[in-house]
């Protein structure tokens, strides 16, 4: 009779799952960071989400600083996913900015980003950080041949799209400015990403129009 043939230690077994164990992982780990960032989450916090083992997180990803990066580069490109079809729509550039807006401020409502980034920039290896700037970027280029396509279409002035593309960015991450008392700069999502929008419009094409 022949031996039993072992697995790996850590892989799970082999059976029928609604949703792959990495994405599983995934999915908790994302949670796990935004809510608690980088340095208060372990894998042990992760495996026990998930309801896996250590081992079988680590037979994923080889170290937290892996599954941080990969969370957030797939975290980034459902993003994009969503970014693209909103600015995929026929309507003007200016409504099209504005559900980018609102959307991003919802998503990230109850994320300190700036916080987030500085906690992990010095946790990570110079591939993991290419990874999530390459992520970034492409966020920044399909807002960037937004602003192409306008200009080919003569709905607004000529601009320097780089520029307008980090102006507009830059601006979005005032809309989760928190006073000491951690409430927003004006009452409602909405409101928040209308004056952003408003003043990002005036000051980019004010003088084109006048």
């Amino acid at each position: 009779m022949k031996a039993k043939k072992k697995r790996p230690l850590g892989r799970p077994p082999l059976r029928e799952k609604k949703k792959p164990t990495n994405v599983i992982i995934l999915q908790a780990a994302t949670e796990l960071f935004l809510t608690n960032g980088f340095q208060d989450v372990s894998i042990d916090d992760v495996a026990s989400k998930c309801n896996v083992t250590k081992a079988t997180v680590y037979y994923y990803f080889e170290s937290k600083a892996a599954l941080f990066t990969e969370a957030m580069v797939q975290m980034m490109l459902f993003i994009c996913d969503h970014m693209e079809a909103m600015l995929s729509v026929n309507e003007p550039l200016k409504n099209r900015l504005y559900n980018v807006a609102e959307a991003h401020l919802q998503a990230t409502f109850n994320i300190d980003l700036e916080g987030f980034v500085r906690e992990t920039k010095n946790s990570l290896n110079k591939k993991q950080l290419q990874q999530m700037q390459d992520s970034e970027e492409k966020m920044f280029n399909l807002l960037e041949q937004a602003f192409i396509d306008a200009i080919k279409a003569n709905e607004i002035p000529e601009v320097n799209t780089k520029f307008a593309v980090h102006s507009y960015m830059a601006i979005l991450k005032v809309g989760n400015y928190r006073n000491s008392d951690k409430t927003s700069l004006f009452p409602t999502v909405e409101e928040t990403a209308e004056n952003i929008i408003n003043f990002f419009w005036n000051g980019l094409f004010q003088k084109q129009d006048e």
